[in-house]
């Protein structure tokens, strides 16, 4: 509209995009913070070796056993008499491989008991989680 003149009482045809950039950025700020509290799961203090990460195409079912000796399957504690049961359960919905995070306080034998249980469940592939040294 060339020539016309702009008066008080015309609307504003324009957005302001300041409140929605200061709602994103607050996001961006929870988002960054929360995301590293989401990945690690029950806390473990692993074993450390030079061993190459393992590429996994679909979420593992990992088996934590924390340095009191408490059982988590993903990141619900079970009890070990109902671990044999659940595994089995995942077993029959195709998962092939169990990966366990066990604290590196934990006897071996302990471990070795975990890894009967998994096999007991029908587990064919059992892997281990390191920490790489920093």
């Amino acid at each position: 509209m060339a020539g016309h003149k702009f008066t008080e009482n015309d609307p504003i045809s324009e957005m302001n995009v300041t409140p929605l950039v200061d709602v994103m950025l607050v996001l961006l700020i929870i988002f960054m913070v929360a995301a590293p509290m989401l990945v690690s799961g029950v806390p473990v203090d692993l074993p450390q070796t030079q061993a190459d990460n393992l590429n996994m195409d679909k979420e593992p079912v990992v088996i934590t056993l924390n340095k009191d000796g408490t059982i988590f399957l993903q990141k619900r504690e079970t009890p070990r008499e109902e671990l044999i049961a659940r595994l089995s359960a995942i077993v029959q919905a195709s998962a092939e491989e169990v990966y366990i995070r066990a604290d590196k306080t934990i006897p071996y034998g302990d471990v070795m008991v975990l890894m009967g249980d998994i096999k007991a469940a029908g587990y064919k592939k059992v892997m281990l989680i390191v920490e790489q040294p920093s």
